[in-house]
């Protein structure tokens, strides 16, 4: 894998962003399990660069809830957690829906039809069964149209974050817990009630949306915890 190979790529992002996003999208995809050992020298040498942006990016993944590191152990891949679960979509459903709150009177027609085309797209990411791309980028790039007339620069670094640290289990309940079913018809509600500007209700909504993705998540998590005693 040369991950550095392309000196136009490096000129937009540093050596540390690009291991780190490679890493991510390991343990994402799942072809880094829960568990699994994260070896500095061996990444370094897979990915063509030295150990420190290796370090540094597992650092980041740290920070993001996707690496922990443990002593004398060293980085390892987070499990999944049915107890985690909670405090992360909780926190999303109210960051979230304070961006919508803010973001929805001022969302413009163009706004709303990039998202709609964005949702089009996703729609048929799920139904070619291409999981990767709907529990990825073109989710979060959907509901990022919608939040961003927010101008909540801080509230929007936070969702950022805890999206990250929840992708793992949006990619499960699109998988495993029936996402790829509910999934479409929830986004085209929420679209809708956006683009009547009817703030509560979409605000509402959304909370129901991610709320009801982790009471989904976790009664599988339980189950499959419950299965290895």
């Amino acid at each position: 894998m040369q991950l550095l190979g392309t000196t136009k790529v490096i000129e937009h992002k540093t050596r540390t962003q690009l291991v780190a996003e490679a890493i991510r999208a390991k343990i994402l995809s799942g072809e880094i399990k829960a568990g699994d050992p994260l070896r500095q020298a061996a990444l370094a040498t897979e990915m063509n660069v030295s150990r420190i942006p290796v370090r540094e990016a597992l650092l980041q993944l740290e920070a993001e809830g996707l690496v922990n590191f443990e002593a004398h152990k060293g980085a390892t891949a987070t499990q999944l957690s049915a107890s985690q679960i909670d405090e992360i979509f909780d926190l999303r459903a109210l960051l979230e829906a304070e961006l919508l709150s803010h973001s929805i009177k001022n969302l413009t027609n163009q706004d709303l039809i990039d998202a709609e085309l964005v949702l089009t797209e996703l729609e048929s990411a799920m139904e070619a069964g291409d999981t990767h791309l709907v529990t990825g980028n073109l989710n979060s790039r959907f509901h990022a149209k919608l939040y961003s007339r927010a101008q909540r620069p801080q509230t929007r670094e936070l969702v950022d974050i805890y999206s990250k640290n929840s992708e793992r289990y949006v990619r499960m309940h699109i998988l495993l817990a029936g996402g790829l079913t509910t999934a479409p018809e929830e986004h085209r509600t929420l679209l809708d009630l956006c683009r009547a500007k009817e703030t509560n209700k979409a605000c509402d909504f959304l909370k129901k949306h991610i709320v009801g993705a982790k009471n989904d998540i976790k009664k599988l998590l339980i189950k499959i915890e419950d299965e290895k005693k």
